[in-house]
């Protein structure tokens, strides 16, 4: 595993550029004096980038320009690694991150590649913050990436290496706070605990209630876990939650307050939540009533001592009277 994280982390490509300094090229001429007239002849030892006829038809020595190749290499763009894009995300590096952990017959990250990645990303694969990355990455299935999720969700996160993405956990969780965000991320969350090769429409029982939990690890309401037992103590009555009744209860948390007091059998709630309601309000009835009771126990506890003890005083008062008569 040591070797493979290694084998992943590329150094930071650099980009390289073309450059070159504009060569300055002196011409020297000599003014000869001659029997036919004032001719100019070109010192044979200077560099010259035209054609010694060329001068000779009338062309400046101070004319001479630099050979057109030089000029196109100065002003050449500088040279960009086709792999970068302009961000310098390298989808180089993605694609060997993602060979690392991939499975050697399918073409994804399946649940040992999963387990070695939350590994180096030193996460627990049940934890929030994993939930949060198969979010962004639109995982379709639990403890699976791939190929496309995988690099479509590095470039959503703006991270091509092991490191990269640890240094993304506190952005994303942060924006997983946002109300809307955290709205998609709940929707997210139920198709994601589905079964996609089974065909599931419903979430089991337990693995909804793990999800609930999992997915109010930032924000948890206090009627969640009130509702979790109701699930945990009716297991024959609930086999599995569908998507309405999940998508519902976020409504019915930000809705209902932790009293209860209003809520409303007329209104537009799953079945689910009446009895829920009902169940909630009698054990709330039970609890008071039992607290009632311990209470008025200790009040006659400490009635009936004090009568006790004030006759055990009384009588050991008499008694000492008695003996001292004698």
């Amino acid at each position: 595993m040591g070797q493979c994280v290694t084998k992943c982390k590329n150094p930071t490509s650099s980009l390289g550029s073309k450059s070159g300094d504009k060569e300055s090229s002196s011409k020297s001429h000599k003014r000869v004096d001659s029997a036919s007239g004032g001719g100019h002849k070109e010192d044979s030892s200077a560099p010259s980038s035209k054609s010694t006829s060329e001068l000779l038809n009338g062309t400046k020595a101070s004319e001479v320009t630099v050979e057109t190749p030089i000029i196109s290499t100065v002003m050449k763009e500088p040279y960009k690694d086709e792999g970068l894009d302009g961000d310098g995300l390298s989808m180089q590096r993605i694609e060997e991150l993602f060979i690392c952990y991939k499975d050697e017959q399918e073409d994804a990250i399946l649940e040992e590649g999963m387990e070695r990645f939350c590994n180096d990303l030193c996460v627990d694969p049940a934890e929030f913050r994993v939930l949060v990355l198969a979010w962004k990455f639109q995982a379709a299935t639990m403890c699976k990436f791939t190929r496309e999720e995988f690099v479509e969700g590095c470039k959503a996160i703006r991270a091509d290496s092991i490191e990269g993405i640890c240094s993304r956990f506190p952005y994303l969780l942060l924006e997983a706070q946002v109300e809307e965000n955290f709205k998609d991320l709940y929707r997210f969350t139920f198709q994601f605990g589905l079964d996609a090769e089974e065909g599931q429409r419903s979430l089991q029982r337990e693995i909804a209630i793990a999800l609930w939990r999992l997915v109010f690890t930032q924000d948890t309401p206090e009627i969640l876990e009130h509702w979790l037992d109701f699930l945990s103590e009716n297991p024959s009555s609930i086999r599995g939650i569908s998507r309405d009744t999940w998508n519902m209860f976020l409504n019915f948390t930000q809705a209902i307050g932790p009293d209860l007091s209003n809520y409303s059998e007329d209104e537009a709630w799953p079945s689910l939540f009446d009895t829920f309601v009902e169940w909630e309000l009698e054990r709330r009835r039970k609890e008071e009533e039992r607290a009632l009771m311990e209470e008025e126990e200790g009040r006659c506890t400490e009635t009936e001592c004090s009568p006790t003890t004030d006759r055990l005083e009384t009588e050991g008062s008499r008694g000492s009277q008695t003996w001292g008569g004698h």
